[in-house]
C-alpha cells in the first residue's frame, strides 16, 4: 500500500510539473503576442482551487489532473466573418499563432536542459570510463582472464574513449577474436579476447560479460549548460530513431508505456533519490515535448501543420478538413492510450489474472 501511494504521489507531482511548464509556455507566449488568456487550468473537470489574477486570467486546479489547458480568447474561431476582438487568438498573425502553439513543447525541452544543467552542477556529470567494475563468472571476459579494475585502452589498435565506445565495438563483433590493449596495475599488455554472442530479437550481437560504474564530476555553469544541450540532443536523436522504427516496422509497440507504467517507474525511481527523480522528469519532459510536436491534429504539431498549410497557400484549412483531422487525431490518441494501458496491465500481470479467471 505504501509503495502504491508513493507511486501515485510521485507520478502526480511529476506530471503536474510537466503539464504546468508546458501550459506556462503557451501562456507566456500568448501574453507576449498580445493574446488574452482567459483560463489557465491544471487538469479537467470541476475546479477545486481557483484564483483570478489582475490580468483577468483564471488560474485553477481541477478534479482530473491528467492534462491541462490554456484557454485563449478566440481560440478555435475559424469563421472569417466573425468579429475579431482585441486580444483574440483568431485575430493574431499567423506567425504569432505558431509561436504560441510551439511554445508549449519548446518549454518542455527547455525544462529538460535546465534540469540536466542543474544536475551536472550539483550531482555531477556522469562519465563511464572503459574500466571493468565487475566481470561475470563463466563469461567470455572471464574466459579471457579479464579482471575487475582492468582498463581497456584500445581494441585492434584503435583507442577506446569510454565504456559506451567499448560496447559499440563488442555488439558489432559477435563470435570474433579481438586484440585488447589492457591497462592493469600500472602495466600495459595486449591479449586476444574471444567475443561471445547472444540473440537479441532477430539480431545476433556480441557479448563480453562485463560492467562499468559511472564517475561523476561537477561542472561549472557554462560547461554544464553545454553538456545539458548535448544530453537533450542525444535523447531527441534516440527518440527520433525509435519513432522511425515504430512507424516503419512497428518495432517497440509492445514496449510503450502509458500512465500506469509511468506511475510505476516514477515511484521506483523516486525511491532511488532526488537526482534519479530529476533525471526521470527531464527525460519525460523531452518525450512530452516531442510527442506534442508530432503533426497529428489535436496535438500542437497538428496545429502547426495547419498553420504551415495556411502559410503556403495563403488560405486556412477548410473547416471540414479540420474537423476530420481532429476526429482522426483524437481516435489515434485514444487507440494509443488503449494499447499502452494494455501493455501496462500485461506487465503487472493483470491481463494474465483476468484471463485465468475467464
Amino acid at each position: 500500500m505504501l509503495d502504491t501511494l508513493r507511486n501515485i504521489l510521485a507520478f502526480a507531482v511529476d506530471i503536474g510539473v510537466l503539464i504546468f511548464i508546458h501550459e506556462l509556455g503557451h501562456y507566456l507566449a500568448a501574453r507576449s503576442q498580445g493574446v488574452t488568456v482567459e483560463v489557465f487550468s491544471l487538469g479537467f473537470g470541476p475546479a477545486l482551487l481557483k484564483y483570478k489574477a489582475k490580468s483577468g486570467t483564471v488560474w485553477q486546479v481541477t478534479a482530473l489532473p491528467l492534462g491541462g489547458y490554456v484557454k485563449m480568447q478566440g481560440w478555435g474561431e475559424t469563421d472569417p466573418k466573425a468579429p475579431v476582438l482585441p486580444g483574440s487568438f483568431s485575430g493574431a498573425s499567423l506567425s504569432s499563432r505558431a509561436v504560441i502553439v510551439a511554445a508549449g513543447p519548446l518549454a518542455n525541452l527547455a525544462l529538460a536542459v535546465l534540469l540536466y544543467a542543474g544536475l551536472f552542477m550539483t550531482a555531477g556529470y556522469p562519465t563511464t570510463p572503459a574500466v571493468f567494475s565487475t566481470v561475470q563468472a563463466h563469461s567470455p571476459a572471464a574466459a579471457a582472464q579479464l579482471l575487475p579494475g582492468d582498463r581497456v585502452l584500445a581494441i585492434g589498435g584503435a583507442p577506446v574513449r569510454d565504456f559506451a565506445a567499448l560496447q559499440q565495438i563488442i555488439v558489432a563483433h559477435p563470435d570474433a577474436d579481438l586484440d585488447f590493449t589492457i591497462g592493469r596495475a600500472g602495466k600495459t599488455f595486449t591479449d586476444s579476447v574471444q567475443i561471445g554472442a547472444v540473440q537479441q530479437g532477430d539480431q545476433r550481437i556480441g557479448h563480453l560479460g562485463v560492467a562499468a560504474a559511472p564517475v561523476y564530476s561537477r561542472l561549472a555553469p557554462l560547461p554544464a549548460l553545454v553538456a545539458a544541450f548535448h544530453q537533450t540532443g542525444a535523447i531527441i536523436g534516440d527518440w527520433g530513431s525509435e519513432m522511425g522504427q515504430l512507424i516503419v516496422s512497428h518495432k517497440g509497440l509492445s514496449e510503450l508505456s502509458g500512465p500506469i507504467g509511468i506511475a510505476q517507474v516514477t515511484g521506483q525511481v523516486a525511491a532511488m533519490g532526488v537526482a534519479s527523480l530529476v533525471t526521470l522528469v527531464a527525460f519525460l519532459s523531452i518525450n512530452l515535448g516531442l510527442v506534442n510536436l508530432i503533426p497529428i491534429p489535436i496535438l500542437d504539431g497538428g496545429h502547426l501543420l495547419f498553420y504551415a498549410w495556411e502559410g503556403l497557400t495563403r488560405r486556412q484549412v477548410p473547416e471540414r478538413v479540420r474537423e476530420l483531422g481532429l476526429l482522426f487525431g483524437g481516435t489515434l490518441i485514444l487507440m494509443l492510450f488503449v494499447v499502452t494501458t494494455f501493455n501496462d496491465l500485461t506487465r503487472i500481470g493483470a491481463v494474465s489474472w483476468i484471463a485465468h479467471l475467464l
